[in-house]
C-alpha cells in the first residue's frame, strides 16, 4: 500500500549496486525504485516488482493463512494482497465463504485480479483499490483477516488496525505476518495489536519463513 502487501526487498544484494559520484550518486536514488517496485507498487516497475513477490512471500502467506485455522464459510480479509497468491489460497480455505481485500497499488489489484478472475466471476471473492484506514466494508463482517508484508508500510499502524478490527466480528482472529526481510521488527508488534483493541495477543515465529503476530478481536 501505499498499503500493498508483501513488500520487502527479496533477492537484492546491495553488493551489486554502484553509485558515481554526481547527482545520482545519492541512496535515495536506489529506495526510490524499490519503493515503486515493492512499497508503493507503480508502472511496469510495480508489476515486475509483483511478480517477485508473487514467488517470494508465498510460504510465508500459506503458512499465516494455516494459523488463523480458517473455516469453509469464513470471512476473510486480506489488506494488502499484492499479486492475490495469498488471496487464491484464501479461496481454497473458505471455499463457502468470502475473500475480500483491498490493496492501494492499481497495478497490484489489476495483477490479483486477473489471478483470481474464476472466483471473482463466481461472487466469492471481491478485490478492492482502497486503503487500510478507509475499509469499503460494513462493521463486523468478517471472521478472519491478515495482512503479509505490510503492516509496516502504512501511514498509521493503530489507525489502520483500528479499521480492521471495525469490519471484524466479535471473536475473530487477525495474523499480521512478516518475511525474514520485510524489515519489519518484532519489538512491540503485539502491543501494537493491543493498543489497537485487540486482545490474546501473540507472536509466533518459524525459521526461514517469518514471524506472525495473532490476536483476537473481543
Amino acid at each position: 500500500m501505499t498499503q500493498s502487501g508483501h513488500r520487502g526487498t527479496p533477492f537484492l544484494d546491495m553488493r551489486f549496486f554502484v553509485f558515481e559520484d554526481g547527482p545520482w550518486s545519492s541512496m535515495s536514488v536506489l529506495n526510490e525504485l524499490l519503493l515503486r517496485m515493492f512499497g508503493h507498487p507503480r508502472g511496469a516497475l510495480g508489476r515486475l516488482g509483483g511478480r517477485i513477490m508473487a514467488r517470494s512471500n508465498a510460504e510465508c502467506g500459506f503458512w499465516v493463512s494455516d494459523l488463523l485455522q480458517i473455516a469453509p464459510n469464513d470471512g476473510v480479509l486480506e489488506v494488502g494482497f499484492g499479486p492475490g497468491v495469498v488471496t487464491e489460497r484464501l479461496t481454497k480455505l473458505a471455499p463457502a465463504g468470502r475473500v475480500a481485500g483491498v490493496d492501494h497499488s492499481i497495478e497490484m489489484v489489476e495483477l490479483a485480479r486477473a489471478r483470481n478472475i474464476t472466483t471473482i466471476q463466481k461472487g466469492g471473492v471481491d478485490l478492492q483499490w482502497g486503503s487500510v484506514e478507509s475499509l469499503p466494508f460494513g462493521d463486523s463482517t468478517f471472521d478472519k483477516a491478515l495482512a503479509i508484508n505490510s503492516m509496516h508500510v502504512w501511514p498509521d499502524a493503530i489507525v489502520g488496525l483500528r479499521e480492521i478490527r471495525r469490519v471484524m466480528k466479535s471473536g475473530g482472529r487477525i495474523a499480521l505476518g512478516f518475511t525474514p526481510y520485510s524489515g519489519q521488527s518484532k519489538d512491540g508488534l503485539t502491543n501494537t495489536l493491543v493498543s489497537a483493541g485487540f486482545v490474546k495477543a501473540r507472536l509466533v515465529e518459524k525459521e526461514t519463513t517469518g514471524f506472525c503476530a495473532l490476536a483476537i478481536k473481543p
